[in-house]
């Protein structure tokens, strides 16, 4: 400003979108999380883990949070040597770093319809979890025995968000969705018989759900799903104490 002050909104907007640092390999944008609510994510697929760590070091240091996908433990011992609290998901494959929790909102329930679906359930709920929510869990109700799912059905109901992961035919979501109110986000996995294609037979069910309120990730984005949960219960919860 031209008198020397600036508000403390103003000086956020001008933040989100001041230039990202370049180690050389990466570009690491340290304001993605005034914007996201969550610091740059790496996913460890396809990079060395000489990158991965030297990216990680340089997300902890600005923001002391830090999401890793898809990495193996010998990753995380590398992470680890040099960020001594990091955490390793071994169910999720995901390292995190939270040097700032806070109360966690309620409102996300994450299912998921057979034990081969947990890696990608579970990286749904270390996302949502280190976006600041307390995640319910609710595994192993696939539709081959529905009563499962309906012994949960007054916890379903209580959700503001629900994610629901599935392989095989992937009609779980759907089920879900023709019982609840709030919104379903439907993840797809690879597992099944060769049939399934590696997760196309349940992706094109899901996106074929005749049940309203159903959303669909890519196969096996257990990420992309327990963010989007996070920022649907955020907005959930802002507009219900407004």
């Amino acid at each position: 400003m031209a008198g020397g002050t600036t508000s403390v909104e103003d000086a956020l907007e001008e933040l989100r979108y001041l230039p990202y640092e370049d180690i050389g390999f990466a570009k690491i944008d340290h304001h993605r999380a005034l914007r996201d609510n969550l610091p740059e994510v790496i996913l460890g697929e396809g990079k060395t883990t000489a990158q991965i760590v030297a990216v990680a070091e340089k997300l902890v240091e600005r923001s002391g949070r830090l999401l890793v996908t898809r990495v193996d433990e010998p990753c995380f011992q590398a992470i680890r040597e040099r960020i001594a609290d990091a955490v390793y998901h071994q169910e999720a494959r995901a390292v995190t770093v939270d040097r700032h929790p806070s109360v966690p909102m309620t409102g996300v329930v994450i299912l998921c319809a057979g034990t081969a679906d947990l890696p990608v359930a579970e990286e749904a709920a270390v996302t949502s979890e280190l976006m600041g929510h307390q995640v319910e869990r609710v595994y192993d109700v696939g539709v081959a025995g529905i009563h499962r799912l309906l012994d949960h059905l007054p916890k379903l109901r209580e959700a503001r968000v629900l994610v629901v992961v599935a392989g095989m035919e992937g009609a779980l979501p759907s089920v879900v969705s023709g019982l609840v109110s709030a919104p379903v986000i439907a993840v797809p996995t690879s597992t099944g018989y060769g049939a399934a294609f590696q997760g196309l037979a349940p992706l094109l069910t899901m996106l074929n759900s005749c049940a309203p309120g159903v959303a669909v990730v890519n196969i096996d984005n257990g990420f992309g799903a327990g963010y989007l949960a996070a920022v649907i219960n955020r907005l959930a919860r802002s507009g219900e104490e407004g």
